[in-house]
């Protein structure tokens, strides 16, 4: 049985008080400071940081537990990693939520200060790796990988991003580092610069590459999902604050567990939520965060991440980020197991939810389904003035994408959707009569 989410709807009031950096020590003796690092913008880890903060969740957890203390959260919000990994290896922030490569960093700039940091849950996940996405211009003649040689292409290094272009530039049988002039550029700067010209490609992790498609800003060269492998966000804690102060550390993931079934029980009002604390569309935030989302979220530690998380540091070793990192005495999930008891192994062996074609009708507070991407053309056909968003699953990865935004290939009766071009283009190499259809030409079919 889940936790159901008992939360407030409105925001966050409590005043928020900087630790001043004593957060192990937590104050004056009465009063303990809980510092959290979170990035809002980097919306798989809204269950740690930005719907969590919105619901009030990790405050009433802390004012339940009636240990003699007053508890005050400072939120501290970053738009990536490692600003985060700073501040916890200078004791300065207690509990951060990071993607999976940045968390292999945490655990090595940690282990190598002397202030270790343990992983103790995990956030957004998606199994194939569809979390990030490679994009370029709206009107890039690039339409495959190969084509990227010899180009600029916009990453931060050290991300999950930057993960998905080594490994997809490699399978392509491309250098990554001779074979393209990479830019290390903030997710921001790189979407300026992919706007300017100045970069002839994108590489970057969620909620980037669907706002910038979603704006018309760009459009999707290669999906992340293509890869099949793992891809998540997770939470860590400093070990110190976690040995003095384990009734918080187990009060935050009770508090994130609550916000997870908030957002699976209630998805478009977590959108809402999540989209109002960002400046986000709520449109985008439902891509990835939506019942049928990108991201599936749970905070159990699934073997399979943890797996992934191995594979992961030989990347950052080749990029000379980090050396050999231990990722089992990195991972604890010691404090989930126990702040979520009987549940855990429910949620452990969960799995994502199956791809669906889905309308989000314009006023609607929930969303409709469907049972083919065909189905869902049709009914788009006959509602256009009453829709504000519709998505629709790739029919090989099963990566969620705007209807309007994807490559759409017509197989006799079949109107199949792809996020990338090139996917679209090996279903038609191995369909005689397949063909790559316009999206308005998808529309006049179905309906």
């Amino acid at each position: 049985m889940k936790h159901k989410a008992l939360v407030a709807a409105s925001l966050l009031v409590l005043p928020l008080t900087a630790c001043g950096g004593n957060a192990a020590a937590g104050g004056d003796g009465s009063t303990v400071t809980v510092t959290v690092g979170y990035q809002s913008k980097t919306i798989n880890t809204v269950t740690a940081g930005t719907l969590l903060r919105s619901l009030g969740s990790f405050e009433k957890q802390l004012n339940a537990l009636h240990d003699g203390h007053t508890y005050k959260v400072n939120w501290q919000d970053y738009a990536t990693g490692a600003p985060i990994t700073a501040q916890m290896t200078a004791g300065k922030i207690d509990i951060g939520s990071m993607g999976d490569f940045p968390l292999l960093i945490n655990a090595a700039r940690g282990k190598q200060l002397g202030k270790p940091t343990h992983l103790v849950s995990v956030t957004g996940y998606n199994l194939r790796g569809g979390l990030n996405t490679i994009v370029t211009a709206p009107d890039s003649k690039l339409t495959s990988l190969k084509d990227l040689k010899g180009k600029k292409v916009s990453t931060s290094v050290g991300s999950a991003a930057d993960g998905t272009l080594v490994r997809a530039l490699q399978r392509a049988g491309i250098d990554p580092e001779k074979g393209i002039e990479k830019l290390n550029q903030q997710p921001a700067v790189g979407a300026s610069a992919l706007s300017a010209g100045s970069a002839d490609a994108l590489s970057q992790f969620v909620a980037w590459p669907g706002l910038l498609t979603f704006q018309g800003k760009a459009k999707a060269l290669y999906d992340g999902a293509q890869l099949n492998l793992p891809t998540f966000h997770g939470v860590t804690v400093r070990e110190d604050f976690a040995k003095q102060r384990p009734t918080v550390v187990d009060a935050f993931l009770k508090a994130q567990a609550e916000a997870t079934d908030y957002l699976n029980d209630h998805p478009v009002d977590a959108a809402e939520k999540v989209a109002k604390a960002t400046g986000l569309p709520a449109e985008v935030v439902y891509l990835y965060n939506g019942a049928h989302g990108i991201s599936t979220f749970d905070p159990a530690v699934k073997p399979q991440l943890v797996s992934a998380l191995k594979k992961d540091v030989s990347i950052l070793k080749a990029a000379k980020l980090t050396g050999d990192v231990d990722v089992d005495s990195f991972v604890d999930d010691s404090y989930v197991k126990k702040a979520l008891g009987s549940d855990y192994a429910e949620r452990l062996s969960s799995n994502p939810p199956a791809a669906a074609s889905e309308i989000w009708p314009k006023g609607a507070t929930e969303t409709r389904t469907f049972k083919t991407p065909a189905e869902l053309l049709a009914y788009v056909a006959q509602h256009k003035d009453g829709i504000r968003a519709s998505y629709v699953p790739d029919a090989t990865t099963g990566t969620l994408w705007f209807a309007d935004k994807a490559v759409w290939v017509a197989d006799g009766d079949q109107l199949l959707p792809f996020v990338a071009p090139a996917t679209a283009k090996a279903y038609v190499a191995g369909h005689g009569g397949a063909r790559v259809v316009t999206y308005d030409d998808a529309l006049k079919q179905a309906s």
